[in-house]
């Protein structure tokens, strides 16, 4: 698993409980496909840790997604938001 931030700066913001939600999917069915504790999952959506590289880009491809779609540096903004400004 990833380590605790040290501060809001190493913080790694993810979209994992939307996707979830989106998709009907558990904390614990997600767990079982990448490979870690159903906890794990929990405190990666929590921002309590962050993601290793192979963590992350297990959870890309469980949801068929590119990484960046799914984690980011930067406070995500909402999927809806997104999609508005993508529409012309």
């Amino acid at each position: 698993m990833g380590r605790q931030p040290k501060s809001e700066a190493d913080r790694v913001h993810d979209r994992i409980a939307v996707l979830r939600a989106d998709r009907g999917v558990s904390r614990r069915e997600l767990a079982d496909a990448v490979g870690v504790h159903p906890q794990t999952i929990g405190y990666l959506e929590r921002g309590e840790y962050a993601p290793s590289l192979a963590l992350a880009l297990r959870i890309a491809r469980f949801f068929d997604l590119p990484i960046e779609a799914i984690f980011s540096l930067d406070p995500l903004p909402s999927l809806s938001s997104e999609l508005l400004r993508r529409t012309p």
